[in-house]
């Protein structure tokens, strides 16, 4: 059973990419190494052949993934989306009210997920804390050490 993930345009191609590396580039190279392991000699004791096997199944495991992912990835037309709740793909100002700490947020799928950058993911707590609440309202996220309660002070979709 796939689930469908949304992405932007941005993210999609990164995956593609990703894809196209692994698939041209890689997977020959897992292929030259299980070779020239093998022409070493008796498989049976050879660590080395064993080693680009198992490289090449971690490799081929990746592919299929991406495979996967990309099979049900939707693109979403950023223009297109509802700025009255948060969504995938919405930008939140929400404010900490135990701190007052203000942040901003984007939501995107977790393969695309960068706090450094800003972007959360859906699936994260904070992430579906916020998903379906309005400006005013209070999010309340449950985290490890207790609830954090966070209010919606902005949705664009920029």
């Amino acid at each position: 059973m796939s689930k469908v993930s949304y992405y932007t345009e941005e993210g999609i191609k990164k995956l593609r990419a990703e894809l196209e590396q692994l698939k041209s580039i890689e997977r020959p190279k897992a292929s030259q190494a299980i070779a020239e392991a093998r022409d070493k000699g008796d498989l049976s004791e050879n660590a080395e052949y064993d080693a680009a096997k198992e490289a090449q199944g971690l490799l081929e495991m990746r592919i299929s993934k991406l495979e996967e992912t990309l099979a049900n990835a939707r693109v979403i037309d950023e223009s297109q989306l509802d700025t009255s709740k948060v969504l995938v793909l919405s930008t939140v100002k929400i404010k900490n009210q135990t701190n007052g700490m203000q942040m901003t947020y984007k939501l995107v799928a977790e393969s695309e997920a960068d706090l450094k950058s800003g972007k959360i993911s859906v699936s994260s707590p904070i992430g579906k804390g916020l998903l379906g609440k309005s400006v005013g309202e209070t999010a309340e996220v449950k985290v490890p050490n207790g609830t954090m309660k966070f209010e919606i002070l902005a949705i664009s979709r920029d």
